[in-house]
């Protein structure tokens, strides 16, 4: 593989050009015969993460091999994330802090991802969005279409004009459903579960740091059990010895929302909201059968007390609490999605907890140049697991 650097400058709210600026990095890579091939952006899922870092033995992400047959791929560090401008601790003034994780957005990315497309002088390039990055991917469709080859989505087409509430009930009758899947294949683990839960009410169960974990946040492991795999990963962790260091450190390090990017969690409920604020959105439509001491497994359900009960985020409980306020504006437009003209291919998971088939079906309906590929072969990181043969035939969908 042939790497190359690039960082361009480009403004924190672009609408503001003389204003304050940030750094965003992207690595180009390439074959050794691929250097003149045309250009595939990776949006990567998140909010609030990096790009994947390449390797080569085994090939990693596992889609490259077979983007590389016939791109250049372009790993873009989304703003505020990876080589891009951090953003890290949170500074005295909360509500200022808000108002700068406001240009965080889908809408800001694509306006970076134009910049760098000019710099990079190319006419139009192709997209691979996944999860978030789909969502973001959907939005340049709406805002930029003339610049785009081609869009792939994996596990990552958004609900368009949907309420976010709308989307978290979804989302919550998801995840009744992988936990009955669950129960029904590790039939001894409810005991389990049942006995943790219980310990984590009496303090008994603590991170690596020592801090005890919640019974609330415990249950937040449930988002492996979207994921291809995890729903071993939890059964795994509960075979474990609840008071040994292998089960304090697996089970922090199965929990969703942490220090490391802090994006993910403030940022969360607001890549879910296409215009309007989100109000903690999670928390208000939570099921009766999901509160108290229920043993149903939550996924990428964000809560007010993910900011108490997670020692690291702590320091972003005031700048969460405003953004929930926010309102966002609409990142999607029905009526332009019905008249793009730009081959696009999903795939559709039809079990996937974060991203809702439904919802999905009716965005793919809008997008005249999209075929679908509807499976339950797969949950919502397939592109991590089956990458080449995932890329290869969406390729092939959008390509006729």
């Amino acid at each position: 593989m042939l790497l190359t650097d690039h960082v361009i400058t480009v403004p924190l709210d672009h609408d503001q050009a003389d204003g304050p600026t940030i750094e965003v990095y992207a690595r180009e890579i390439a074959a050794a015969n691929g250097r003149d091939l045309p250009y595939l952006v990776y949006l990567q899922g998140g909010p609030g993460f990096e790009a994947p870092r390449p390797s080569s033995r085994p090939m990693s992400p596992a889609w490259l091999e077979r983007a590389l047959e016939d791109f250049r791929v372009i790993m873009l560090d989304q703003r505020g994330t990876g080589r891009s401008t951090p953003y890290g601790d949170p500074g005295p003034d909360a509500a200022a802090d808000a108002r700068r994780l406001t240009h965080f957005r889908a809408d800001a990315i694509v306006r970076d991802a134009e910049c760098l497309r000019e710099h990079l002088g190319a006419r139009r390039w192709s997209l691979l969005g996944q999860s978030f990055g789909g969502y973001t991917a959907l939005h340049y469709l709406c805002a930029a279409p003339d610049s785009l080859r081609e869009v792939l989505f994996t596990g990552g087409l958004p609900p368009v004009g949907r309420p976010v509430d709308e989307v978290y009930s979804a989302a919550y009758d998801a995840m009744r459903v992988l936990n009955r899947r669950y129960h029904r294949r590790f039939p001894h683990d409810a005991a389990r579960l049942r006995e943790l839960l219980d310990r984590c009410d009496a303090g008994e169960v603590r991170a690596p740091g020592g801090e005890p974990i919640s019974r609330r946040l415990m249950r937040t492991i449930g988002h492996h059990l979207g994921m291809d795999g995890g729903a071993e990963n939890v059964h795994h962790v509960l075979e474990l010895d609840f008071a040994s260091p292998a089960f304090r450190h697996d089970v922090a390090e199965m929990l969703p929302f942490g220090s490391r990017n802090p994006i993910y969690a403030v940022l969360h409920e607001s890549s879910y909201a296409d215009g309007g604020a989100t109000r903690w959105s999670a928390d208000r439509v939570q099921r009766g059968d999901f509160a108290g001491d229920s043993l149903l497994l939550t996924a990428e359900h964000l809560y007010p007390w993910h900011f108490e009960d997670v020692p690291g985020l702590r320091p972003y409980r005031e700048v969460a609490q405003a953004l929930a306020k926010h309102e966002w504006p609409r990142l999607y437009d029905a009526d332009v999605l019905a008249q793009v003209d730009v081959p696009c291919a999903a795939i559709i998971y039809a079990d996937d907890p974060y991203v809702i088939r439904r919802f999905s079906e009716e965005t793919a309906d809008l997008l005249p140049g999209l075929h679908r590929w509807l499976t339950d072969e797969y949950l919502h990181n397939g592109l991590r697991t089956d990458g080449n043969h995932v890329l290869d035939r969406l390729l092939t969908l959008a390509r006729g």
